[in-house]
């Protein structure tokens, strides 16, 4: 099998996606052969403003049903594949849509919600981000990661703190992930994840997607897809080809403005961090570029049956853990 062909015959899932929603980039996952993806409708976003992003989204999928369907299951997944279509899941990356009430988590589940990154670089009432001091998960916070659990709705810990991930890591009953990250032993960075964290979530079960976002990793913005391929490998060795995968946090279509209330707590206060130039490693510059990550897999010696694993097979499987379809 050629290195398209296998691509082509892929589960190919993103485990984190903040792009710009439109026609164009529906277009482009469909020229990169991704099967699904974990979209962001949250970030700083309370419930109501969250409420109508999903609307918007759901909206936006509904006029390109020809190149998406909504995923609720991993039997969507399989659907998309079929169809040869996108399957877009909605994901938060802050659980500040909860807000005070433990209700919202079945809420948004009902809306299609199947995946919360608990904090997002700062405080809130569940935790602590990676960008300050780190109190832990807070009583709420038990009991928003027990509901989320109750109704089916992965953790993710991309942007938290490392006590308080360690604590949702010994909280949960069901798997949780880093969506999208990189190694330390790479780069020093906040939003990076030593070897020992890294052991930690695999070793209780958990997930990892690696990220390719180019502050993060050691050569920035020179990187090159070789240099994430790198990155996966070196994540691969510690928590076993079973537990890890991709996520890009392929921000495409997006401007300064964007990147600018990303960096700022809540959106507008202070300022948290300051990427630079963003640009993303050659090779895999956009989401239609897919392909070459397989390929490059594939070239550096990864296996045919692990490469599928690392696309999208490892994904299907924690995400049916986890949502328990």
């Amino acid at each position: 099998m050629t290195p398209a062909e296998l691509h082509a015959d892929s589960i190919v899932i993103d485990g984190l996606i903040i792009a710009k929603w439109n026609r164009e980039l529906f277009e482009d996952m469909r020229k990169g052969g991704l099967t699904a993806a974990n979209c962001t409708v949250s970030v700083w976003e309370g419930f109501q403003a969250t409420v109508n992003n999903i609307v918007a989204s759901n909206r936006l999928i509904a006029e390109n049903s020809d190149l998406v369907i909504p995923v609720r299951s991993t039997a969507d997944i399989r659907k998309a594949k079929e169809q040869g279509k996108t399957g877009i899941l909605y994901g938060f990356q802050n659980a500040h849509a909860f807000e005070d009430q433990l209700g919202y988590v079945e809420v948004f589940k009902q809306l299609g919600v199947g995946i919360v990154q608990l904090c997002y670089n700062t405080q809130n009432l569940v935790g602590t981000g990676c960008y300050e001091r780190d109190g832990g998960l807070s009583g709420f916070g038990h009991e928003v990661v027990a509901e989320m659990n109750r109704v089916g709705i992965m953790c993710d810990l991309s942007h938290v703190g490392s006590k308080t991930s360690e604590e949702v890591i010994l909280a949960s009953k069901k798997p949780v992930c880093y969506s999208h990250c990189l190694p330390s032993g790479l780069k020093e960075h906040p939003r990076n994840k030593s070897d020992e964290e890294l052991k930690f979530i695999a070793d209780h079960g958990g997930f990892v997607g690696v990220t390719m976002f180019a502050p993060f990793l050691a050569k920035g913005i020179d990187s090159t897809v070789d240099d994430y391929a790198e990155a996966i490998e070196y994540v691969m060795n510690l928590v076993g080809e079973d537990a890890i995968g991709i996520g890009t946090d392929f921000t495409q279509g997006h401007g300064k403005d964007f990147f600018e209330w990303l960096t700022h707590d809540k959106g507008y206060a202070r300022r948290l961090t300051s990427f630079g130039k963003i640009v993303n490693p050659l090779g895999i510059r956009t989401v239609g570029e897919f392909p070459n990550l397989t390929e490059t897999l594939l070239k550096r010696g990864m296996p045919e049956r692990t490469v599928r694993k690392v696309m999208g097979e490892n994904w299907v499987r924690v995400l049916g853990e986890v949502w328990g379809e």
